[in-house]
């Protein structure tokens, strides 16, 4: 049994948490089931690999070049509180929960492979990484809440995350078809709800709606119609300001031996190398790997839809992926603002890395429908939402909260805080306990039966 545990355990920590492996396989069994000859696949596996290190690279180029400032901000603001990123929450969620976690990814991949065959959400999650972000978060909350372990903490887990991996890439779908002109992909990431929430409300925004990426700019701004170069001077004067406000602090505490100046430009020139790498990324990986997929769609899941990482829709609409996540970083800074006032137990900082990947996103999401101000309107309203959300979730993340961080996406602060609230009812048993657990199985009943009509909901969502 225990040899069993270990395969599983090996599975789950060494292939299915590396996105650029997963894709890879998923490469080589497309073009084998192409019948492509042997040298296309060696190059088509490669290809893949590399583009989703490269866009793993960028990220983290891009993550160091963004994240000084959160310290910054944290300082001007004067505040300390707990940091919402999946990252920092990580370690924690290993050391307790790792074998666990991996072994309910494992589970969850299965079944979500299932529900595609035999339902009409025919969506796959590979976004590997945000595959053992969820699932560790769904073990620590039912360990947390109802007080699970071994296989019955296993079983639920899985049939959580399951239902996840097919039902979160469902609800976006339509919004990702609509940026992308109908491409047969979704996107797969905690920043979900948040993408739903700015494509819906942006439809508010309908109405002589203007794209972001429209703007008529004078010819010496002309510069910002190029992604690189309009990130890093749209972000370099944010680093300059704040900067400048908390000069010792930045000289002593954040830019090492550089000078404070230097590195807030530096920063800001780091942060827009990391999305050039992650944009090429993108291109490689999906060039590769989408006529690869079609060979698993005709073969094992006949109309299977990948859902893919977050900045696979990033080159479509870099104007608004701007506006998203400096409106997401304003409306989190608003949230830490009000739980200040309201002398909340528990400040959410601002995260400037959840701000970008998810609110970002939903810039883009946003801008699909509303234009500009829909690229503005959700992202801004969703940090606010985080901010606050992820506070309340803290109590219900066992001791997760003393490592001084947690996990921080608007699915977190949303859905998360409601399965957690529902895992919390559950653990408390009597009448309140069978009430969320009916109430749980008529969700799951209605959500599958509106499965026969997906194909009609998502035309009309375009």
């Amino acid at each position: 049994m225990q040899i069993i545990l270990d395969i599983f355990d090996f599975i789950g920590t060494q292939i299915l948490s590396a996105y650029s492996i997963i894709l890879g396989i998923v490469a080589l069994v497309g073009l084998l089931l192409l019948k492509r000859p042997a040298h296309q696949v060696i190059s088509g596996v490669i290809k893949t690999i590399v583009g989703v290190l490269m866009i793993g690279a960028g990220a983290g180029v891009l993550v160091g070049g963004i994240a000084p400032l959160t310290n910054i901000i944290n300082h001007v603001l004067g505040v300390s509180g707990v940091l919402p990123t999946n990252e920092a929450a990580l370690p924690f969620a290993l050391e307790r929960f790792g074998q666990i976690g991996s072994l309910v990814m494992v589970g969850g991949f299965i079944l979500n492979v299932i529900l595609a065959r035999v339902t009409k959400y025919k969506f796959i999650y590979l976004t590997g990484h945000i595959m053992l972000y969820v699932s560790l978060f769904v073990v620590i909350v039912l360990n947390a809440t109802i007080g699970l372990t071994g296989w019955k903490l296993w079983a639920l887990g899985t049939v959580v995350m399951g239902l996840y991996f097919t039902l979160m890439p469902a609800l976006v779908y339509p919004g990702t078809k609509a940026i992308t002109g109908g491409e047969k992909f979704s996107v797969g990431h905690t920043g979900d709800f948040s993408y739903w929430f700015s494509y819906v409300t942006g439809k508010l925004f309908k109405k002589n709606a203007k794209s972001a990426e429209e703007f008529n700019l004078p010819k010496g701004l002309s510069f910002f119609r190029d992604t690189t170069s309009g990130l890093a001077v749209t972000v370099l004067p944010l680093y300059l300001i704040l900067t400048f406000v908390s000069y010792k602090y930045v000289a002593a505490e954040v830019a090492g031996s550089q000078n404070p100046i230097i590195f807030a430009i530096m920063s800001s020139l780091t942060f827009a190398a990391g999305m050039t790498i992650v944009l090429a990324g993108v291109r490689m990986m999906l060039g590769e790997i989408m006529p690869a997929f079609a060979g698993i769609s005709e073969k094992l899941v006949p109309g299977a839809i990948p859902a893919f990482d977050c900045p696979v829709v990033f080159p479509y609409a870099p104007t608004a992926l701007l506006f998203g996540f400096l409106a997401m970083f304003a409306g989190m800074i608003v949230g830490t603002g009000l739980q200040l006032g309201l002398h909340s137990l528990y400040v959410i900082l601002p995260g400037v890395v959840p701000a970008f990947f998810a609110g970002g996103t939903s810039g883009i999401y946003g801008n699909a429908t509303g234009g500009w101000k829909g690229a503005i309107f959700g992202p801004f309203i969703m940090g606010v939402v985080m901010a606050i959300g992820t506070g309340w979730l803290i109590p219900l993340t066992g001791d997760l909260y003393k490592s001084g961080a947690t996990f921080g996406d608007p699915f977190y602060a949303t859905v998360g805080l409601a399965f957690a609230k529902w895992g919390d009812f559950v653990g408390k048993g009597g009448v309140i306990g069978i009430v969320a657990i009916a109430v749980a199985v008529a969700l799951l009943v209605l959500v599958f039966a509106l499965s026969r009509k997906y194909k009609e909901i998502e035309g009309e969502a375009k």
